[in-house]
């Protein structure tokens, strides 16, 4: 996702939400709309997190070996 470079200006995003949010709403339609932009940029996460396991090789037996792995810090 690119990055808005004047922190000054509204990016797309926020200037859509501007328009969208100048309708009032009430607040099931609100929770609505917040679920709906939440499941987006999660599917989001999940598609860039799936590349990254494709690209480095990763598996389930992976995440498993992570999981059981000991990772202390040693005590001074």
């Amino acid at each position: 996702m690119e990055q808005a470079t004047n922190k000054n200006r509204l990016t797309n995003l926020q200037l859509e939400l501007v328009k969208l949010f100048s309708y009032n709403l009430n607040e099931k339609q609100l929770l609505e709309i917040k679920d709906l932009l939440a499941k987006y940029f999660a599917d989001k996460a999940t598609q860039e997190m799936d590349k990254v396991w494709q690209e480095k090789g990763l598996t389930n037996e992976t995440m498993d070996t992570w999981l059981n792995e000991h990772l202390r810090a040693t005590s001074k």
